[in-house]
């Protein structure tokens, strides 16, 4: 499992701190709180593509999330989560992201497959050109 990510190989980053109810009975970050780490990164490029958080319209839906855990996090800690638009198709795309602690070692990393999706038709649309140009960068 490769493990040598840098926290400059990601065009975004977001920051965040745990919280002592992340722990679990092994005093550590419990796997399940990495999700929720991803997904606050995740909402944040969701803002700076202009998608509104709501069932309505525009809007962008998860397909699936696979998260690879490298290294344990300890409460407190400090981290950053570096992001990026992996790949782009018709109407799905791939957010890559690592979790970097305070030591700046990366400790997960994740790909997310969202999908562009219209509520009111309930159906796939194409990749916003938001998200694309994202990916070009």
């Amino acid at each position: 499992m490769k493990n040598n990510y840098r926290i400059n190989d990601f065009k975004f980053t977001y920051s965040l701190d745990t919280r002592w109810r992340d722990l679990d009975a092994f005093q550590h970050v419990n796997n399940a709180v990495y999700a929720t780490y991803i997904e606050s990164a995740r909402v944040d490029l969701f803002k700076r593509w202009g998608i509104p958080g709501s069932n309505s319209g525009k809007s962008i839906i998860m397909a699936s999330l696979k998260i690879d855990y490298l290294e344990q996090i300890k409460h407190p800690t400090s981290m950053i989560i570096g992001q990026r638009v992996s790949r782009v198709g018709k109407t799905s795309f791939d957010i890559e992201s690592v979790i970097f602690n305070d030591a700046a070692t990366p400790v997960c990393h994740a790909v997310v497959i969202a999908v562009c999706f219209d509520f009111n038709n309930q159906i796939a649309v194409p990749v916003y050109p938001s998200i694309v140009k994202d990916h070009e960068k």
